[in-house]
Formats: C-alpha cells, sequence, structure tokens
C-alpha cells in the first residue's frame, strides 16, 4: 500500500488536504482511490468558486462507481488540476502528488482543526471494515 504522507489531514468523506499557510491542497486519499477502481472523469469547481466545508464540490466518476466530493474547508477555489482532465488516472497512479485535484483558499482557519491526522483517519477506515 502506498504510503500516506505525515503533512495530510483527512476527512471521513476520504478528501485529504495539505495545509500551507492559508492554502489547502486538496485530494482523495490512496484507500478511497482503491475502492473506486480506475477513474474516468473528474467534475471539478471553476476557480473562483466559494465553498463551505462539508459542501459537494464535484464528483469522481470510475468503472466502479460515481462519488460526490466534498470540501475540506471553507474557502475560494484559486486553482484545479487540469491535467486531470485529459489524465484523470492521475488520481490512480499518484493520490498524494499529481493526483491532486484543486486548491483552496481558506477563509475559515478553525476548518482545518476538524480535519484527521493519518493515524485518525486510519482508525476510521477500520472502524468502516
Amino acid at each position: 500500500m502506498m504510503p500516506s504522507p505525515s503533512d495530510l489531514k483527512f476527512c471521513t468523506t476520504h478528501e485529504w488536504s495539505r495545509v500551507e499557510a492559508n492554502i489547502a491542497t486538496v485530494g482523495i486519499s490512496n484507500p478511497a482511490q482503491q475502492e473506486l477502481g480506475d477513474i474516468v472523469t473528474i467534475f471539478l469547481p471553476e476557480v473562483g468558486r466559494i465553498l463551505q466545508r462539508g459542501e459537494k464540490l464535484g464528483e469522481i466518476d470510475s468503472i466502479n462507481a460515481v462519488s460526490d466530493l466534498y470540501a475540506p474547508v471553507s474557502g475560494k477555489v484559486i486553482a484545479v488540476n487540469e491535467a486531470l482532465c485529459d489524465a484523470p488516472e492521475l488520481v490512480n497512479d499518484d493520490p498524494y502528488g499529481a493526483g491532486w485535484m484543486l486548491q483552496i483558499q481558506i477563509t475559515h482557519p478553525a476548518d482545518t482543526q476538524t480535519l484527521l491526522s493519518h493515524s485518525e483517519y486510519q482508525a476510521t477506515l477500520k472502524n468502516l471494515e
């Protein structure tokens, strides 16, 4: 199994966030992409959209399922990974690197306190089994 970088925070809905200053880079976890299988399409919000923590921000379609994506923090979308339009499989190949999905300029820093550490996320996964 691909190791998860220790500087990431997670949601129970399987999104990860790398928070640097007031910017959160967001993707989905390795366990989530494995469960989805081969990813064929990703629908992400437009740059400039304002998101609230927990709000649906897009969808990820795979050969096995269609899953909603949720905002881990509140803020403004400042970038989306355009490479995923032509190569959504990057999420399968490198979910914590090239498979990142979007960046959010955080407007409510306290939102980051609601995110799980890697060990807390792993415990959540075990409870789902």
